[in-house]
């Protein structure tokens, strides 16, 4: 049976219904895919998708998030690809919705990152899954901003040389606000603003952010910081915890306790 599904771009995509084919282009939606039971039905990951662990042995890698490999989807003969706006580049998306059947996310807040888990449900005939999976994220976050006697003032930095923190309109900043944190760079316009210390300094700031990714800080770059900060806290994050939308927050209850430990 065919259906049409609009996707986070207000595209309209027509599929077969129940897809029994899938592909993902993006790693945190292959997370969720798995998440909502569909083992069986996903036949294509990229070479980025490390969770499930074993998925990269038993599905096809169909290149990476910016180099997909178009040969490879259309061999495949997916009922549905579901991709991302930001993660996958937009020459690369043209080409496979010319010819197949590619949905695509737009996340930029939390209440964007429920819709998706919803619309993916209704899209794999998986709605009770999702609805299970955004109850158990709103339990999540409750639970950590309800455990933190006053909002903490972070600094969320994810790049060094320029250094570049989480701005607004950004899922890190929208999760954070979500589990009671306040992101002190959210004033500024643009989503990744280049801040200098400088900048830092003008502001109150409880704790200091350093994200696993993109940029790999270690306690070399902690060291740079609790010199010009010495009476701030400086803390390592996991960045796939606060910048993987998808099902990531709904298993990270216990990780994001230790960290308010």
């Amino acid at each position: 049976m065919k259906k049409i599904f609009v996707d986070q771009l207000s595209r309209k995509v027509t599929i077969s219904f129940p897809p029994k084919r899938i592909i993902s282009t993006v790693p945190s939606q292959t997370e969720l895919l798995a998440d909502l039971g569909l083992d069986e039905e996903v036949v294509g990951v990229t070479r980025f998708c490390t969770f499930p662990k074993d998925w990269k042995k038993t599905k096809t890698i169909i290149g990476g998030t910016k180099r997909l490999d178009f040969n490879k989807i259309s061999s495949l003969e997916p009922d549905l690809i579901i991709g991302n706006k930001e993660e996958n580049i937009k020459p690369q998306v043209e080409e496979i919705v010319e010819k197949l059947p590619y949905w695509i996310s737009d996340v930029q807040c939390f209440e964007d990152n429920q819709k998706l888990i919803k619309d993916i449900g209704e899209l794999c005939n998986r709605n009770t899954e999702a609805e299970v999976l955004c109850s158990r994220i709103e339990n999540v976050c409750s639970t950590i901003r309800s455990i933190q006697k006053r909002p903490k003032r972070v600094a969320y930095f994810i790049w060094r040389n320029p250094f570049m923190v989480a701005g607004s309109n950004t899922y890190i900043s929208s999760i954070l606000g979500k589990l009671g944190f306040i992101n002190v760079f959210n004033h500024l316009d643009k989503r990744y603003p280049i801040v200098t210390l400088e900048d830092l300094k003008r502001l109150e700031v409880d704790e200091i952010f350093l994200s696993s990714i993109p940029f790999p800080f270690n306690e070399l770059h902690a060291q740079e910081f609790k010199i010009n900060f010495p009476d701030i806290k400086v803390t390592f994050v996991d960045g796939e915890v606060f910048s993987y939308f998808g099902s990531r927050i709904s298993k990270s209850e216990e990780y994001l306790l230790s960290l308010l430990r």
